[in-house]
């Protein structure tokens, strides 16, 4: 009978100590599964850099009608980089924000806004955020010259200091005009890419439109979401 105890009360022991076990493991799976998060929660916000941008002029020396009478389609680009004013004035004609109730700078159906646009410098890639006016740092990865191997291979797409990629998300008006709205939200990039080449002549910059590109290519090299379609790319600088 006493045999018998000790095995019953040897069995609980060992049991006990299997269930330790198993508990221990689970707080350690456990607390190295927050490590993990937190590690992958910082080295997130370290890529999300935000840079805020200098606050837009509303005044040039240069008028409207000027800017458009002299705009032209330049691909040779000297080496000289944009100034942070510069390069705020270029994106907030593009898509800035002109008014309290979320209106911008180009005009969009039924004021949807399907455009992301995106920066891309020798320094990496960034993502304008209208409503705050900064820069959200996505890649820093110099990938110009995968953007000019995506464009078949056009030079100076690499050589400008920067190039303004704008891409859109159909879906933000598609889902409300139908099939309508890509023929929408097509109209509103050239809206925006206008603006943009007028804004780089007020500047003494020069531009260029390039529409020429694989767009899986270049979305892979500026690592898009998936429901963003890359529509123009605009090199930036200073005429050579």
């Amino acid at each position: 009978m006493t045999k018998l105890r000790n095995q019953i009360t040897e069995y609980r022991v060992q049991k006990i100590e299997a269930g330790k076990v198993f508990l221990y493991f689970w707080i350690f799976f456990f607390l190295f599964s927050i490590l993990c998060f937190l590690f992958s929660a910082r080295c997130g916000a370290q890529d999300m850099e935000t840079i805020k941008l200098p606050k837009p002029k509303l005044k040039s020396t240069v008028s409207l009608e000027e800017a458009i009478a002299k705009r032209r389609s330049v691909r040779s680009y000297s080496s000289k980089q944009l100034t942070t004013e510069e390069i705020s004035q270029l994106l907030w004609a593009c898509q800035g924000m002109t008014d309290r109730r979320g209106f911008r700078t180009a005009p969009s159906a039924g004021a949807l806004y399907p455009l992301e646009i995106y920066l891309v410098k020798n320094e990496g890639v960034y993502r304008y955020i209208p409503k705050s006016h900064q820069l959200e740092k996505i890649s820093g990865k110099n990938v110009k010259q995968d953007l000019a191997r995506a464009s078949w291979n056009q030079s100076f797409i690499e050589e400008a200091p920067i190039d303004i990629v704008i891409c859109a998300v159909y879906e933000r008006v598609t889902s409300r005009y139908g099939e309508r709205g890509i023929r929408y939200t097509d109209i509103e990039v050239g809206h925006a890419a206008q603006n943009v080449h007028l804004e780089a002549v007020s500047l003494g910059l020069a531009s260029v439109p390039v529409g020429a590109f694989n767009d899986a290519a270049v979305s892979k090299a500026l690592n898009l979401q998936r429901n963003e379609k890359p529509i123009y790319i605009i090199p930036v600088g200073h005429k050579r």
